[in-house]
């Protein structure tokens, strides 16, 4: 039987490192306001410390965002927006219709529950389509209130209050002495990671945010979002046909650019020796026991275990039963690490 195959080319979707300073804006409002995990944040000590200097406007609003979980809407006005700056975002959400207003805002459900939502979008005040909308979200921790919150403000105060409390949180953070290196560290991170390959989006976004990611059907965009402010955690979001992944930047890039990270010294430690280097090529050939060490380089098995030693813990090969076998994917990572470090400056 002959088969004709008129199938346009396979598509792949757009994956790219996405970074502002309204990005980290609106994460840092979801940090500070989110109570329930806020004590694990490695800014929640100075936070505290610091509120006594907030602005009593700031802390009205940040209540107010804690109570309503609109720092939810924050983050989904921004990735429609883009915005590099605060003006910039206050600019796009002045010029938007109220259905793409409530659009944005909405969050995703499910692919059989979007018609419910653009019937909501649609319909602002209609009680009857915003209640069972909001009812899909019955015990998720915040997007059944969220979604009532929504409904029952007007277009107009949901609005000053995205606006109010991006300007003076940022007002509030641009005071701090380490915004700029953090500004910085946030730039960089996306300079860095330009060129991303979407034929392989498992592997690179697990290289960059450390997350596992299985293809979800009708996304087709993923957004990788470096931040500071929710550090140590990574905050994922979906909308109908984006993931976005809010990952922590390495405390190296927190740090003076000159100063090498300590990975990259304990790597070049782990390799600054003729045997270690002999033992890696070996294991590049095929994994190998203590025992197939031992007889291959005629030495004992107590030397070659401490050599083994600080290979694994640089993370340059790992043993499982017993068998040691090498880490290619880390010591090519380590090889990106060192150029990063290198060209930091650039």
């Amino acid at each position: 039987m002959k088969m004709m195959d008129a199938a346009l080319a396979e598509e792949t979707i757009q994956l790219a490192v996405e970074q502002s300073a309204v990005w980290e804006w609106s994460v840092g409002i979801a940090g500070y306001t989110h109570g329930q995990l806020r004590h694990t944040f490695e800014m929640d000590e100075e936070w505290t410390r610091d509120a006594e200097t907030m602005p009593a406007s700031l802390v009205e609003l940040l209540e107010k965002m804690q109570e309503t979980n609109l720092w939810y809407g924050l983050l989904l006005l921004q990735n429609k927006f883009g915005a590099r700056s605060v003006e910039e975002f206050a600019e796009r959400l002045a010029d938007i219709s109220d259905e793409r207003f409530y659009d944005y805002l909405l969050p995703y459900h499910s692919r059989a529950a979007e018609a419910l939502r653009e019937q909501a979008a649609q319909h602002p005040s209609d009680g009857g389509v915003w209640g069972p909308y909001a009812d899909l979200f019955e015990g998720h921790a915040y997007l059944a209130g969220y979604v009532r919150q929504l409904h029952s403000h007007t277009r107009a105060q949901l609005s000053e209050w995205f606006i109010g409390v991006l300007t003076e949180w940022q007002d509030w953070m641009m005071q701090k002495p380490y915004i700029a290196t953090w500004l910085q560290a946030l730039v960089f991170e996306e300079k860095q990671y330009r060129g991303l390959d979407p034929a392989n989006a498992q592997k690179e976004i697990e290289r960059v945010t450390g997350a596992d990611y299985a293809p979800e059907p009708s996304i087709w965009s993923v957004k990788l979002i470096p931040h500071v402010s929710y550090r140590p955690w990574t905050l994922t979001i979906r909308t109908a046909d984006v993931k976005l992944f809010f990952y922590p930047v390495s405390e190296q890039q927190l740090l003076d650019p000159e100063v090498p990270p300590n990975e990259l010294i304990q790597g070049h430690k782990a390799l600054g020796d003729g045997l270690r280097l002999n033992v890696l090529y070996q294991l590049r050939q095929a994994p190998a026991s203590l025992q197939d060490l031992s007889t291959q380089f005629q030495m004992s098995k107590t030397t070659l275990h401490h050599q083994l030693a600080l290979l694994k813990a640089a993370k340059f090969v790992q043993v499982e039963k017993g068998v040691y076998s090498i880490r290619l994917e880390k010591l090519e990572a380590f090889s990106e690490l060192l150029n990063r470090y290198l060209n930091r400056s650039e």
